[in-house]
């Protein structure tokens, strides 16, 4: 490396550093949202040009020459050769669901800087490893999945495990992604319609590709104009009541919509709907996220949010729990997130040509994912914190204004009737889960550009469309990798059921995988109140299990591979991440408090039902803790078998290190034979 560029990465380095710093140091005094956005940057160049290559090089050794299974097992349905930019679109497109655009503005009820850190690090130094070690290991051993490679590299007994524990965390984390869908696109002519114009788009980009006589780059300017279409055009379908009609559904048609869709991504052969959509998707991901950034530096917005709040001894108005660990476990997807593993061993690795590929993909797609999450946290962090805590907290108007300003966030009811009014909404009130703070606070910022009085309804409805294209993405390359896991499983009871060559076993697993999170996803559309405020507590905690395994297995494959030198690349995030989720889910289960535990909360409203004389109402009140009780039975579950895991694996790894010792000992002993002993043979 010449001098200038040393002297430039040291400058990156220091810029980063500076801005860190002053989100760090700052107190009392208003900070500039660019310095999130320059910290973000800094962190992302440095971590992908030295960490992401010294681990290439260095740790797993990348060979160019070696083939992949989407090269030696084409079968032109799910291992398919793809081009590599539509192959990093999809992965992207995949793995950046809900988490990091809602994770980080429910976070910020703790202030910008214990979200802002964890991102950071947490993304450079923990998702980057784990999307990329998972990623390798699966390309190395012919695209098996997560479930598969750990019963065969750790054991059949923790590989079983691993595949229920799997399994049941892939049901619940698509039957929460599904409902935050269902619910911002219920009543949305607009959104439905721009959702509904990507699958004809797809399928004609994904014929047109496989006929071979059409350019990448033509069938993407192709595909980006039907997507400008149906992204600006979805505001005038109410200049045409017959066709908005069309679009205009409530969520149990759109549930039963999702889960159709669900089912064709994960049967049809991965050319055709799923790899188009998905890259066709991150142009407009990736380029709304790019705006965003760019709306920073432009309008130098600043942050409203202190760095810290009274919130992170656990009281906050936006969920319960102390800053440590529910802050890791509330952003989840923007630093380290076990779903990535499952695309990383699901779809990805079937589809990549060459090794290389493995470090712009893996690595490169989670540290772009952590420059989302940290504008997510801008959006949340710049409106006025009455209005952010007033919009996520649940209850009466005036009760939520009395609450609110009590704790020094000072706001009215007249200035959220004209927020809502502003927003082209009828009301701002109990929009808990994130998502419309996030799309409020993209308006502000969008709007402030343009003078016209309708701009800040239009980013407005703009952002929720947005928001729901980003996670259905997640949805459709996530039922087929859970279609691959349920395959794996249903393997060992039914060998021709694990054959993911015959059509009938793809189509009755995923029948069955659909039919499961379907099942989950019905009921929380017909009950909320049994449905995202019991789905959505296991989210977080489920998805941070995932990627205790996921180290787990990455720890094991660096033994197995001589490099127990390198073994703090696993084995500390994998240290911090059991931490992380073990008290987490303790505290979610046995939490004195109400509002945070599980089973005290069930007692709650137990007592609370037995204090009232109206029956349906404590009914109610019954069923509510019956569903707390059912969380809090799931947790234990989920929390034992990722227990089992890491006992299991430990055993594994001493076992290995004992004899790799005992090698290599014996290796020293070894004395070389002459060419004189050798002539008496």
């Amino acid at each position: 490396m010449s001098i200038w560029k040393k002297l430039l990465w040291f400058g990156v380095a220091a810029l980063g550093t500076r801005a860190v710093a002053i989100l760090a140091l700052s107190r009392g005094e208003h900070i500039s949202a660019l310095w999130i956005v320059i910290a973000g940057f800094c962190a992302l160049s440095i971590s992908y040009r030295f960490y992401s290559k010294w681990l290439a090089t260095k740790v797993l050794v990348l060979n160019e020459e070696r083939a992949t299974p989407a090269v030696l097992q084409n079968d032109n349905k799910d291992y398919v050769p793809t081009n590599r930019w539509m192959v990093f679109g999809h992965h992207f497109a995949a793995i950046a669901g809900p988490g990091p655009l809602v994770g980080p503005v429910l976070a910020a009820q703790f202030g910008f800087l214990p979200g802002t850190l964890w991102i950071l690090i947490g993304a450079t130094l923990g998702g980057g490893v784990h999307d990329m070690i998972v990623l390798f290991a699966s390309i190395r051993r012919g695209g098996k999945t997560l479930g598969q490679m750990v019963k065969e590299e750790i054991g059949p007994g923790v590989g079983l495990l691993a595949l229920v524990s799997v399994l049941a965390i892939m049901i619940i984390l698509l039957a929460v992604l599904a409902l935050v869908v269902v619910q911002a696109l219920a009543q949305s002519p607009w959104g439905v319609f721009t959702i509904a114009v990507t699958i004809p788009l797809a399928l004609i980009m994904g014929i047109a590709l496989r006929t071979g006589k059409v350019s990448v780059v033509a069938i993407t300017i192709f595909g980006l104009l039907g997507l400008a279409f149906g992204v600006w055009g979805g505001q005038f379908l109410a200049h045409f009541p017959a066709i908005e009609a069309w679009f205009r559904h409530d969520q149990k048609w759109l549930a039963w919509a999702i889960m159709i869709y669900g089912l064709a991504a994960s049967i049809l052969p991965v050319w055709m709907l799923l790899t188009p959509r998905d890259y066709l998707s991150t142009f407009l991901k990736l380029g709304t996220v790019a705006m965003l950034a760019a709306a920073v530096v432009l309008i130098n917005p600043t942050l409203q949010m202190p760095a810290i709040t009274k919130f992170i001894d656990g009281s906050g108005l936006v969920f319960a729990g102390p800053v440590f660990p529910f802050v890791c476990i509330t952003i989840a997807c923007g630093a380290v997130s076990g779903f990535h593993s499952l695309i990383a061993s699901g779809t990805t690795p079937k589809m990549i040509r060459r090794e290389s590929r493995i470090r712009s993909i893996g690595y490169g797609a989670m540290v772009t994912e952590m420059m989302v999450a940290l504008m997510a946290m801008i959006a949340a962090c710049v409106l006025q914190p009455g209005e952010y805590f007033a919009i996520n907290t649940k209850g009466a108007p005036a009760e939520v204004i009395a609450k609110v300003s009590a704790v020094g966030f000072p706001v009215t009811e007249t200035q959220m009737q004209k927020l809502a009014a502003n927003l082209g909404e009828t009301t701002m009130f109990n929009r808990a889960g994130g998502a419309p703070t996030f799309a409020v606070g993209m308006a502000h910022m969008f709007s402030r550009v343009s003078a016209k009085p309708s701009a800040l309804a239009l980013w407005y409805h703009f952002a929720i469309m947005f928001e729901a294209l980003f996670i259905l993405t997640t949805i459709d390359a996530g039922t087929r990798v859970g279609r691959f896991l349920l395959q794996d499983f249903l393997g060992n009871l039914w060998r021709p059921l694990g054959n993911t060559r015959s059509w009938s076993a793809n189509f009755f697993s995923s029948v069955l995988l659909v039919a499961a999170w379907g099942w989950f996803l019905y009921e929380g559309v017909i009950d909320p109140l049994g449905g995202i405020n019991s789905l959505w507590p296991l989210f977080g905690l489920a998805n941070q299990l995932l990627s205790v395994v996921a180290l787990c297995l990455g720890t094991t494959l660096l033994i197995k591979m001589h490099k127990t030198k390198y073994l703090f690349v696993t084995l500390v995030p994998l240290c911090f991440m059991c931490a992380v989720t073990f008290s987490a889910g303790y505290l979610k289960v046995f939490s004195p408090d109400p509002r945070l535990g599980f089973l005290s909360g069930a007692r709650s409203l137990l007592r609370e039902a037995s204090g009232i004389a109206d029956p349906p109402k404590a009914a109610e009140l019954i069923r509510q803790a019956g569903v707390w009780r059912f969380d809090a039975f799931v947790a234990v579950f989920f929390l034992v078998l990722v227990l089992a895991i890491v006992l299991g694996s430990a055993r594994q790894w001493w076992q290995l290190i004992r004899r790799t010792r005992r090698v290599v000992l014996h290796e020293s002993e070894f004395v070389p034979i002459t060419p004189a002993q050798l002539a008496q043979f």
